[in-house]
């Protein structure tokens, strides 16, 4: 998957309309080109309440509207997957939008569906257009600070304000305050990174869901964030010096994340589950978006689990044997001869004479080690990160991540009854934490597997 489907993640080099054309007379249009408008899942013709609409809206609706996000994004650009980060607790929590809600709520017959999906990317565009004429409203220049501090303050002010109507102080509201903040210093060529840190320490953690700051909060993290800034915030030019290696990053953090205290799944042994969540998301995801594509990669999958059946031992051998079916190659792809880029140019992963064997290697300790015993969560999310990071083919990398985490898994008996996490976005390669992350990520679906297995069976 080449684009993050979270709007919570979003900076304003990813949102910003003046970098991405867009025409909402022809948005309509356009949405019902897109692959997954021609697959509109059929909504259960059940009660609210029942149990197999919530069922259908998580394994079916839900991987539905996540190829809608990953459609209109590709056509669009990444700004477009706000298009459902609706008010309070939809899909995502504590959007702006309010023309979608979530699958429940929102998806009926596909041509009101698809009605809801145009407003909401509409909505959402109107919104970062009408941000950015704000952040024009309030314009700043780090070099003369201390001239500009009321203006500054009147900004952070305005906008808080704005983000807070705009939500409707719901559930979550302030995460979309945090980034629009941060969006605002960004814009004025506050380093990203620096912005977000100041926002959070003006606002301390005194923002709640479903209440709405007073007057006096609001005047106070505006003036402290105001206080805060200095000429030495800017974005900084790169430093001199070799390109960056996000490869290289990701080894050295690697060798850091304590994978030795990944949780455990919920015990050991095998694990059947009621429903094959793997092959369901790619039928909900996959084939919507592309048939070919979906079709390929249950190919793959299919393949993946022979090859754990059969004890095959994981390498890039292995994995381009399947990638030649996501691909829908005539023979299977070669190791990339490159450096690749990824997350829209934001890593970038080196190219040296030995790196397959490096991948080899690390893919290698996905296998269980009587001397050295992992949690197999930890060891699933390792073997995920290292295909993700060393980034082996010239496409289709996200998926052969995926496959790899199935394969872990199934030589161990292992199946998944959901694989949502694994699919929506990406982890940076040069975060400790995100090691951690992927792992309880494992932990959770592996978790809730067993227990719903186990009550299955009773």
């Amino acid at each position: 998957m080449s684009t993050e489907l979270i709007p919570g993640v979003l900076s304003w080099d990813e949102v910003d309309p003046a970098r991405f054309p867009f025409d909402s007379g022809s948005a309509a249009q356009v949405v019902r080109s897109l692959g997954p408008a021609l697959r509109v899942p059929a909504r259960p013709d059940v009660p609210y309440g029942d149990p197999v609409l919530s069922r259908w809206s998580w394994d079916v609706a839900r991987p539905w509207a996540d190829a809608m996000s990953y459609a209109l994004a590709e056509r669009f650009g990444g700004w477009a997957v706000g298009w459902r980060w609706a008010h309070d607790e939809g899909d995502f929590d504590g959007g702006p939008v309010g023309s979608w809600c979530c699958a429940v709520h929102s998806h009926h017959a596909p041509e009101e569906t698809l009605d809801r999906v145009v407003a909401g990317l509409c909505e959402w565009r109107e919104w970062l257009e009408r941000l950015a004429d704000r952040f024009e409203a309030y314009p700043l220049d780090l070099a003369a600070v201390a001239d500009q501090r009321i203006l500054w303050e009147c900004g952070a002010r305005n906008l808080i304000f704005q983000a807070l109507d705009r939500t409707g102080s719901g559930s979550g509201w302030y995460g979309h305050c945090r980034q629009v903040l941060g969006w605002y210093l960004s814009r004025w060529r506050v380093d990203p990174e620096v912005a977000l840190e100041l926002v959070d320490e003006a606002i301390g953690g005194r923002f709640q869901s479903w209440t709405g700051p007073d007057r006096v909060l609001v005047d106070d993290v505006a003036e402290r964030l105001a206080r805060s800034l200095h000429p030495d915030d800017a974005v900084r030019p790169p430093a001199p010096g070799p390109v960056p290696d996000h490869l290289r990053s990701w080894l050295a953090v690697r060798d850091t994340v304590p994978w030795e205290e990944a949780p455990d799944g919920g015990g050991d042994g095998p694990v059947i589950p009621a429903r094959d969540g793997a092959a369901e998301y790619i039928r909900a995801f996959d084939i919507p978006l592309d048939t070919a594509r979906g079709e390929g990669l249950l190919t793959a999958l299919d393949l993946v689990r022979a090859d754990a059946a059969r004890g095959a031992p994981l390498d890039f051998d292995l994995l381009r044997g399947w990638q030649q079916h996501v691909l829908n190659t005539p023979r299977p792809p070669s190791f990339r001869t490159l450096p690749a880029f990824a997350k829209q140019g934001r890593e970038r992963y080196g190219i040296g004479p030995d790196t397959r064997e490096r991948l080899d290697a690390c893919l290698a300790e996905s296998a269980p080690d009587p001397a050295h015993h992992l949690p197999l969560t930890a060891r699933a999310a390792r073997a995920f990160l290292d295909v993700c990071f060393f980034h082996p083919f010239d496409d289709g990398n996200a998926r052969s991540a995926f496959l790899t985490l199935v394969f872990v898994l199934a030589r161990e008996g292992v199946a998944l009854d959901g694989i949502s996490l694994f699919r929506r976005f990406g982890m940076p390669a040069d975060d400790p934490q995100s090691g951690v992350i992927m792992a309880r990520w494992v932990d959770i679906h592996l978790t809730e597997t067993r227990r719903r297995a186990a009550s299955t069976s009773v």
